[in-house]
């Protein structure tokens, strides 16, 4: 491998190739540890390119790894090998401890606040729902996660619980879907116990640093964003916008994808043109008038 000396170039190379696609040019510096220049420079190009601290670390040591798998430096080269972050072969589907398989493509993805509305959107045709239903009440998350797994019978929509694990086991759902605080909550015999259960298990990523945590479990799918500005919930990131977005597809294209945040009729097309198989929708269906039009709307672009 070539010589590379001085960081500022790798730097300044890196955020003239792409500051067009993440739209930041600000001068941001990070904090260095290694004193590799491809190293030094690709963590003040990240940071210069609007990416967390977390997220810069991980980027610019997968620019380190790239470079010296591929024994050359390439500012163009946005890093997209699972290797270059220090995640196992892919496809994820093939490890050992891998979770079951979900269709590549769960279509139109409605995360919906009741058992009801579960019932209501799979009786529209809508194939992915999800039931995010929020109480501290133990029994009343056992009946509201029993009354969905009823409501989707015979509909062919599959069904995700959020958070609740262990009810979604008991009434024998589809699949469970966590965040990343569920996740790290999960003692190592409780998510062996979700995956002997045979869930599907789906996971919320906000970035590179979450993705690659999310990987480590070899989920079913993974859920990216928030993709746009949304009220529904305190995000602990700004929105990942669809340049992001396109490249974590790129980057984890061995999984199922889901896109989420903020996404309406409007932005679906331009989600859509991301890589992403799906996308999650919340406010576009429970806040219409009419929410089955609305659903039969969204199904309709993304099949177009």
């Amino acid at each position: 491998m070539s010589a590379i000396n001085d960081p500022n170039d790798v730097a300044r190379a890196i955020v003239a190739a792409h500051a067009a696609r993440f739209g930041e040019t600000g001068d941001r510096p990070g904090s260095f540890s290694s004193e590799d220049a491809v190293y030094r420079g690709a963590k003040t190009a990240c940071a210069a390119l609007g990416f967390i601290e977390v997220d810069a670390e991980c980027l610019s040591r997968a620019w380190q790894a790239q470079t010296l798998r591929t024994g050359a430096f390439d500012a163009q080269a946005w890093p997209e090998h699972p290797a270059d972050f220090g995640m196992r072969p892919f496809p994820p589907s093939a490890r050992a401890d891998a979770f079951p398989p979900c269709p590549e493509k769960l279509g139109l993805y409605a995360v919906l606040p009741d058992g009801a509305w579960v019932g209501r959107m799979a009786r529209a045709g809508v194939p992915t729902v999800q039931l995010r239903f929020k109480s501290g009440d133990a029994d009343a998350v056992k009946r509201e996660v029993h009354a969905a797994v009823e409501a989707v019978r015979g509909t062919g929509a599959l069904l995700f619980i959020n958070d609740h694990w262990q009810a979604a086991i008991e009434a024998r759902a589809y699949g469970l879907h966590l965040g990343q605080e569920d996740l790290d909550a999960l003692a190592p015999q409780e998510l062996q116990a979700i995956r002997d259960s045979g869930l599907r298990l789906g996971v919320s990523t906000h970035g590179y640093a979450e993705m690659v945590r999310a990987d480590a479990v070899s989920p079913s799918y993974l859920a990216m964003g928030a993709v746009y500005p949304t009220t529904l919930k305190q995000m602990a990131t700004a929105p990942q916008g669809v340049a992001r977005l396109a490249v974590y597809a790129r980057l984890m294209r061995g999984y199922p994808q889901v896109g989420i945040g903020g996404v309406d009729a409007r932005r679906l097309p331009e989600v859509l043109a991301t890589g992403v198989g799906s996308v999650a929708v919340v406010r576009a269906l429970v806040a219409e008038a009419d929410p089955e039009a609305a659903a039969a709307r969204l199904m309709k672009a993304m099949e177009a």
